[in-house]
């Protein structure tokens, strides 16, 4: 969707159909190797093969494409239905949605879908966009693993309850998930211009769907629209990771190739969006503390070659800082922020721009701006240096996703939604072939003021209007198309604490600065790196904490040698993300980039570090932005709760103590009251690398690293001593506070309490399973189980055991979200719930099913090259190394359910809860 589109908690996987195409993939590596011909299944037949990507097809009508990548020890089985919004009927608005709800509910063979992902250790989730719906999950290499997830989706495919007692629980689930979206300045305004822009085709409907709609679905048009569209000639599996292909395509057939091809007929959608002829006028009057104009114009599908040159124009026009938009409104002080995008669907698309305006801003001086701006690019069009630079920033996102194997198996449902999944590497060659001639071309074309849907009815004699262009026909697009080679493979990389720590080499600089260095093969030659700068003490921090914060988010807005726009073109070339955060007690960096660029990235994080310009523009930008975002949060229960009960949490550290949380007004206060001088002064006094650390996981050369750290970082010190700031836990008293947000469908749930408790206590392995069980894993726990499944309460349920590695400071906290209306069921069944695992205690069953999930799912994590990096870097200051992790694992392996019984009443009482309530109690009722 365009750039008005708020994210929002599992659908952040599918905003838009080609939202996602920064965020994909790009192959170039070396030719495919020669393969051994494989023994197809009865039936099956090869289609074509794209980059490492094979499809083949069952007589049943699926389709099934394989892509094998051995350098993860883990497999993503996704598969996707071509069936999203775009094909409900009056009255069925959301149904696709709440389908997708519905399948995790279990089959007779498969009862409790959410425990057996949680038993397996899956990362699992289901998404529904406009055009399709899919359900996906990655797991642990294994044939055993690959068997079940393949039964598992064969048998929802066509044996998915979706009872009548599921859909009274759930379909105030999704009502909740609705709301969510309500609380939301940008959701509720995109959902609004959606409508207006597309007046008679389906993409005018929210995914989500309107809540009498939700509200209201009669179980047998679920039913039938369950068995309409959720059938093998309407769905495209994708199994990618460590596979071995010749067994995955027999295991296919074996749990696949049963189900028999349907009789009925799949019907064609056919309603086309009429041209439209005038701008069109959106206004929504809601509570809130942020302004916001948006303009959006009609454009055509993903499969138009169009659709590659509105991507470039969106980007040139947005990004921060060298877009134009960004340079007329946000540089001008005229609005805190600009962001648009262009998305392509299988039948239409929209490009949209949204600036979001601070109270004291006017809304038509940026209304006028923008308009401005786009109007202009018909007598100043984009240069080339413009566009190169445009499509060099969107195709080096593309190429560094494109390595991960499990990202590429989700985000490829997009495209088989929009028609084929062949169109993600047609787009990438497109995008390759644009020039300054095309974008100025589109702009012209479609950037006119009868196609677009911003706010007011004009008439017009000689209206000038935009035919957009109908989809191509694919078969023609596509014919022959073979792409090009399959990228490099990587190493078949065991994530065992044992085998990381035999690869892992330790060191220390001169001057301090410690670092810990995995080498391994990668798809791609991919690697990351994360860095951690430590400075201060108690004494000298105090009174400093958003100075510290706001130092380290001014490194990348300019060096000595280069301007913020330089800066980010030179990560660009580097095919590097390079991303800066920080407090005042440290400063963050991660580096993902490839073994050809990392050494030069890792003296382009030193140039940032070390020679920063702290521009002043750039520090008033920013302090504008900082203040905004916290203005746009004193109405947001998703905001005030979690910031209310931190405060109430801690101890009353005096004012200035770093350790303090801050209310939102103080911290507004103390951003205005913060100067370019104190961030500069911060810096020289505190920021070094005595202190620092630094670990890299990927494809590089070890030797190569070791000197390219030692030359950037070895001879920088720090000018004035660390030492870590302690915070054991001190009691607090009980509290439990409501906040009231007028105008906010949802509100939001925190309860908690602390004790004295480091994460090498002997009780720390019961607690943490014990935390599983009651509100963790994959909507199978005793939370969710009950508030979620069973009483659809609540859309989002978890709860969990902490402990710090350093300081003694445990704690447990449970987060729900809910309609203001259902507080009172709310509170009664969390309680019992709470006061029930104390009393009775957890059974053998539950204990082996948490133990086995949090395991499997701990070697999950391992995999992904940059937590574990992350994870390197903060053990060199904590003192630790991977056998930590092995020890920690051999103990939940041994606990028994008498020992968590044993330790779970010592630790939870929910009379000692500090509870936090934020939400529109007093109507919430009338929602």
């Amino acid at each position: 969707m365009f750039s008005l589109l708020y994210p929002t908690m599992k659908h952040i996987l599918s905003q838009g159909i080609f939202a996602l195409f920064c965020l994909l993939f790009w192959a170039y590596a070396a030719p495919l190797q020669a393969q051994k011909e494989l023994r197809l299944p009865p039936g099956m037949k090869k289609i074509t093969s794209v980059e490492g990507i094979t499809e083949y097809s069952l007589p049943n009508g699926l389709r099934v494409l394989l892509f094998p990548d051995p350098s993860k020890p883990t497999i993503t089985v996704n598969i996707t239905y071509k069936v999203g919004s775009r094909h409900e009927n009056y009255g069925e608005t959301g149904m696709a949605h709440l389908l997708e709800h519905l399948v995790f509910k279990g089959t007779p063979r498969h009862p409790n879908i959410p425990q057996e992902l949680t038993e397996r250790g899956a990362r699992p989730n289901g998404t529904t966009w406009f055009d399709r719906t899919n359900y996906f999950e990655t797991f642990d290499a294994t044939e055993d693993n690959l068997r079940w997830a393949l039964d598992l989706e064969s048998d929802r495919m066509i044996n998915s309850f979706i009872a009548k007692k599921d859909l009274e629980s759930e379909f105030s689930v999704v009502r909740n998930e609705y709301e969510m979206g309500e609380n939301n300045p940008l959701s509720v305004l995109n959902k609004r211009m959606l409508a207006a822009i597309f007046q008679w085709h389906n993409y005018g409907h929210s995914t989500i769907g309107e809540k009498s709609d939700i509200e209201k679905a009669p179980i047998e048009r679920l039913q039938a629209f369950y068995k309409h569209y959720y059938q093998p000639d309407n769905a495209v599996l994708l199994i990618a990771g460590k596979i071995d292909e010749q067994r995955t395509l027999e295991l296919v057939h074996e749990y696949f190739g049963r189900i028999p091809k349907p009789d009925r007929q799949l019907i064609t959608t056919y309603t086309e969006e009429p041209t439209q002829d005038g701008e069109r006028q959106v206004v929504v009057r809601r509570v809130g503390d942020v302004q916001l104009f948006a303009a959006a114009f009609r454009t055509p599908a993903g499969s138009h070659p169009d659709y590659a040159a509105l991507s470039v124009l969106a980007n040139l026009l947005t990004d921060e800082p060298t877009g134009r938009l960004y340079k007329a409104l946000v540089e001008t002080k005229k609005a805190v922020s600009i962001f648009g995008s262009s998305s392509g669907y299988a039948e239409g698309g929209v490009t949209g721009f949204t600036a979001e305006v601070a109270l004291d801003q006017s809304l038509d001086d940026v209304k006028n701006t923008l308009l401005a701006e786009l109007e202009r690019l018909k007598t100043k069009p984009p240069t080339r240096e413009e566009v190169e630079q445009a499509k060099t920033r969107l195709l080096k996102n593309w190429e560094l996703a494109f390595k991960q194997s499990d990202r590429l198996g989700i985000s490829l449902s997009n495209y088989i939604g929009a028609g084929d999944w062949r169109l993600a590497f047609l787009y990438r060659d497109w995008i390759e072939k644009v020039t300054p001639e095309d974008v100025a071309r589109v702009a012209s074309f479609y950037f006119k003021e009868a196609n677009r849907t911003l706010g007011y009815f004009i008439p017009d004699k000689n209206p000038d209007r935009v035919q957009v262009p109908a989809p191509p026909h694919l078969d023609e697009l596509l014919k022959d198309y073979t792409g090009r080679a399959t990228i490099a493979q990587g190493e078949d990389f065991d994530p065992s604490p044992e085998n990381i720590e035999r690869r892992t080499t330790r060191g220390q600089l001169s001057n301090g600065m410690k670092y810990a260095l995995l080498p391994k093969k990668t798809r791609g030659e991919s690697v990351n790196a994360a860095m951690t700068f430590y400075m201060g003490d108690l004494k000298s921090l105090q009174g400093l904490s958003v100075v510290g914060s706001m130092t380290a988010a001014m490194l990348d807005k300019g060096t000595t040698q280069r301007p913020r726009a330089a800066l980010k073109a030179e990560q660009d070339r580097l095919k590097a993300r390079i991303s800066v955060s920080g407090s005042a007690t440290s400063a963050r960096v991660s580096i993902e980039t490839d073994r050809a660029h990392l050494a030069d990235a890792i003296r382009l994080v030193g140039e940032m570090l070390r020679q920063p310009s702290f521009p002043a523009e750039e520090f008033e930008k920013y302090k504008k932005e900082y203040i905004t975002r916290l203005e746009a949060q004193k109405s947001d229960p998703m905001a005030l709760a979690p910031n209310l009960y931190s405060r109430l949490s801690k101890p009353d550290y005096p004012a200035g103590d770093p350790r303090r949380s801050m209310s939102i007004e103080e911290e507004i206060a103390a951003v205005q009251a913060v100067t370019l001088e104190q961030v500069r002064d911060f810096y020289r006094r505190f920021y070094g690398a005595t202190y620092a650390t630094c670990a890299v996981v990927g494809d590089f050369d070890r030797p190569e690293i070791e000197k390219t750290l030692r030359e950037t970082f070895g001879n920088w010190k720090s000018p004035a001593p660390y030492t870590r700031i302690a915070q054991d836990y001190q009691p607090v008293p009980v509290k439990n506070e409501t906040i009231l947000t007028p105008d906010k469908a949802n509100a939001v749930y925190i309860a908690g309490l602390g004790f004295s408790m480091r994460n090498d206590d002997p009780d720390y392995p019961a607690l943490i399973i014990g935390g599983q069980i009651i509100g963790g894993g994959f909507l199978n726990s005793r939370l969710a189980g009950r508030i979620r499944q069973k009483e659809g309460l609540s859309y989002n349920v978890n709860a969990n055991f902490s402990a710090s590695p350093l300081d003694k400071s445990g704690g447990f906290t449970a987060f729900m979200i809910y309609n203001p209306a259902n507080l009172e069921r709310l509170e009664s069944v969390f309680r019992e719930e709470i006061e029930r695992v104390v009393r009775e205690g957890i059974t053998t069953e539950e204990l082996e099913a948490a133990k086995g999930g949090w395991l499997k799912s701990r070697r999950v994590d391992r995999s992904a090259d940059a937590a574990l990096a992350r994870t390197l870097d903060n053990y060199l200051s904590w003192g630790r190394d991977l056998s930590w992790d092995a020890r920690l694992e051999q103990q939940v392996e041994k606990l028994t359910a008498q020992q968590v019984n044993q330790t779970l009443p010592k630790y939870l009482n929910y009379a000692k809860l500090t509870i936090v309530k934020a939400g529109d109690f007093d109507k919430g009722a009338n929602r």
